[in-house]
């Protein structure tokens, strides 16, 4: 995100923008709501800003929202891999899970190397009621991240609790 940011030319809004995002990561949303409001309205558009604004859309949970400016963004950025991550999350939160697991697919190819992806798409064919391919998925993230890591947290996500057996023997 840093590099849409040299080109305010109102350090203001540069100050105001990294404030909200600070705000976001110590869970102040208001604080971050606030900042947001001090940017001008002219840059309100800018590349960054949207950024910042989908920060705060994901940790105020606002999926509705978040779900369109993540298209936009993902239209202009396919390459950021939260931004296809979070587009699902939201989709799968707002009880769209089939959709979810849609949207994320393309990104397994665009994204090789990256275990979040894959972890994913397991826990949205766990609830899918896929179980034999959430395994697969679940597995395809060992691989990248590691047993350990990725077992731990399959057994506290309550998104693969249909798995929990299986993971346990693994």
């Amino acid at each position: 995100m840093a590099d849409f940011q040299h080109d305010f030319s109102n350090p203001a809004d540069k100050f105001h923008l990294n404030a909200a995002s600070g705000w976001i990561g110590l869970g102040d949303l208001d604080s971050a709501r606030a900042e947001l409001d001090q940017v001008s309205p002219e840059i309100r558009s800018h590349p960054a800003v949207l950024m910042v604004q989908s920060e705060l859309l994901f940790a105020e949970k606002n999926w509705e929202r978040l779900l369109p400016l993540n298209e936009t963004l993902l239209g202009q950025y396919p390459k950021l891999e939260f931004l296809w991550i979070n587009r699902s999350y939201a989709l799968h939160e707002l009880k769209r899970t089939q959709d979810a697991f849609d949207a994320l697919l393309p990104a397994v190819k665009k994204f090789p190397k990256r275990w979040l992806i894959r972890y994913n798409l397991a826990c949205y064919c766990s609830q899918l009621g896929a179980l034999k391919e959430a395994i697969q998925w679940l597995q395809k993230a060992i691989e990248l991240a590691g047993k350990k890591e990725i077992k731990s947290m399959a057994l506290d996500d309550s998104d693969l609790q249909p798995l929990w057996k299986e993971i346990r023997e693994f």
